[in-house]
């Protein structure tokens, strides 16, 4: 049963090494720039992680763009551990060259790959729609849906190409707020053309999505990491999306504010996630998973539920080795 569970789990790693045990609670791991010092660095500690774990699923944000968590390796052009930047998102919407973006996808997925590296949780899906939004704004790739579909999907396509798997991300939409879901929970309306983006990665075999610390009060008044009607009866028979559906970090206040980790992971799961992120590197990670144990036990999360989760992490994992 932990073994099970831990397949369901993505944690932040404390720094530039992998802790003893960590693996054994969890499937994945989360790299930001705290665990970034150098190429060789993140190599070993990518291959310390499948030593102990071979398909293990180590993910990053890697959106283009300036900055990221890679930047303490974009340094000069002569180095040899340099790495070029990268358009952002905005300006290859504004480009629109489906070609572009692809490469652009390809050259961030052939960095990653090099460094280990089988997960990017990126691209971005969600609409320009708000100028106040403190979020979204130059992540996304513009505010018409059909542009931001093609781009998603073509964005999607380059990383595909070297062995990374894509993930759509914020569903069901993060563009139409005026908060930040790091702080406090939103609250968004939700139209069809939120939606366009999703379908189309959905279409076209995205193998991953990110759910909103969002709520959307016409739909479901908790936030859509939470919320089965969201997860479940939106994305999956809606949508029809059938790829592992990972939680944005459950540190983020919009979930935390409300729950703490092992219960915001038992209702994620529940409500439909596959996949439960919690990134901060300090969390005890080994009572989450016996948190989701108990659940399971109790009867409070289905033991089907779980397995379904694990067999769709699973396969990801093993399609992208």
């Amino acid at each position: 049963m932990r073994e099970l569970v831990a397949r369901c789990l993505m944690a932040g790693v404390p720094g530039t090494s992998l802790p003893a045990g960590l693996l054994d609670f969890c499937g994945g791991l989360i790299l930001f720039t705290r665990n970034v010092a150098s190429a060789h660095q993140v190599r070993e500690l990518t291959a310390a992680a499948r030593a102990a774990r071979p398909d293990v699923l180590i993910a990053i944000d890697a959106e283009g763009g300036p900055g990221g968590h890679l930047r303490a390796l974009r340094s000069a052009a002569d180095s040899p551990e340099g790495l070029p930047g990268r358009m952002g998102n905005r300006a290859l919407g504004r480009a629109d060259d489906v070609a572009l973006t692809r490469r652009a996808g390809a050259e961030i997925g052939a960095e990653l790959a090099g460094l280990g590296i089988n997960v990017d949780f990126a691209p971005c899906a969600d609409l320009d729609s708000r100028a106040d939004n403190p979020i979204i704004g130059a992540r996304s790739f513009g505010a018409d849906p059909a542009l931001v579909a093609r781009h998603v999907v073509a964005f999607a396509s380059g990383l595909e190409s070297q062995g990374v798997a894509a993930c759509a991300k914020h569903f069901p939409g993060h563009g139409d707020t005026s908060a930040d879901s790091h702080l406090e929970l939103p609250v968004a309306s939700l139209t069809p053309q939120d939606l366009v983006p999703f379908r189309a990665a959905a279409d076209t075999g995205v193998p991953m999505m990110m759910s909103a610390h969002v709520s959307y009060p016409a739909v479901d008044a908790a936030p859509a990491t939470l919320s089965r009607t969201v997860l479940t009866r939106l994305l999956r028979e809606d949508v029809g999306f059938g790829g592992v559906l990972v939680t944005d970090a459950l540190e983020m206040r919009a979930i935390s504010d409300l729950h703490g980790f092992a219960e915001a992971a038992v209702l994620a799961l529940a409500a439909g996630a596959d996949l439960v992120l919690i990134a901060v590197g300090d969390a005890d990670v080994a009572a989450v998973n016996d948190a989701v144990v108990a659940a399971v036990e109790s009867r409070r999360l289905p033991l089907s539920r779980l397995e379904e989760a694990a067999a769709r992490v699973t396969a990801l994992a093993h399609r992208y080795p």
